[in-house]
């Protein structure tokens, strides 16, 4: 009896909560994408896999197969990737930076990182046009990136910079100690101590930058129409749930996916160490 309400003490109100705002929402939806559109924009009988046809490029209405939501999903994929690539390549010596600096100068270079935070998402990505406007680059595929990488080189600074900040640094000392050169003596002494934090870093860039639609929307038009454009439209303008809840879960399980595969090796990696 003690381990029972003691399992409701501590897991209890979790589960509640996931249950209630994720996994109950998320049956919904699932639910809603094998319904049928109406003609005057409304939801209802037949169930249908029309929806999941659409989603996998079946026509049904001239009975063909097309390819545009695999280029959607596909330009999605390589902007999300190039976006979270230029992340890391900003991001990464920018944690080692602050990282290393003294405690007050460090405080402040965070406050600096994390007050854009301060403002609307909306208002900042419409600053953006102000500010490339005179450079012609809005509407443009370089201002959706350079939306992106504003928007979320925080969420990939922030987890790198607090593995570094647990950096053991004698390991470095010894490496060099030993004879090896300084890009060898980083790579074999320092790099692995910051896996965790670059890993965690690239997943809270790539996701959400796999799912926006604010910025491709508001700085790149529709010539740089992603997933999350797609399903918003579908869910706002067309007013087609279906065909946007079959979106959002093809969406969902591509990220499910990669999260479970990422597990997995990461889960034998692990196991393999052990043995």
């Amino acid at each position: 009896m003690l381990t029972v309400r003691r399992f409701f003490a501590t897991l209890g109100p979790g589960t509640l909560w996931l249950a209630a705002f994720l996994i109950v929402p998320a049956l919904v939806m699932l639910g809603y994408s094998f319904l049928t559109r109406t003609d005057l924009a409304q939801v209802g009988g037949p169930w249908t896999l029309e929806n999941w046809g659409r989603v996998f490029g079946y026509d049904a209405l001239f009975q063909e197969w097309t390819a545009d939501n695999a280029r959607v999903l596909w330009r999605s994929v390589w902007v999300a990737g190039l976006s979270t690539a230029l992340c890391v390549l900003m991001g990464y010596p920018l944690a080692f930076y602050i990282a290393r600096q003294d405690a007050r100068r460090k405080n402040l270079l965070l406050l600096l990182l994390i007050i854009p935070f301060w403002t609307n998402f909306l208002i900042r990505v419409y600053a953006w046009i102000l500010i490339l406007r005179p450079f012609d680059l809005v509407p443009s595929l370089s201002a959706t990136l350079l939306g992106m990488v504003y928007a979320f080189v925080p969420f990939f600074v922030l987890p790198v910079y607090s593995s570094v900040e647990k950096i053991d640094w004698r390991l470095l000392e010894a490496a060099q100690d030993l004879g090896a050169p300084p890009l060898r003596a980083f790579m074999t002494a320092v790099f692995p101590q910051t896996l965790p934090g670059l890993v965690a870093g690239i997943l809270l860039t790539f996701i959400p930058a796999l799912g926006t639609f604010v910025v491709s929307d508001i700085l790149g038009g529709a010539k740089t129409a992603l997933v999350g454009n797609l399903i918003q439209n579908q869910f706002g303008q067309a007013g087609d749930w279906p065909y946007g809840s079959a979106l959002s879960f093809l969406l969902m399980g591509m990220v499910l996916l990669g999260l479970w595969s990422y597990a997995r090796r990461a889960g034998q990696k692990g196991l393999e160490e052990l043995v």
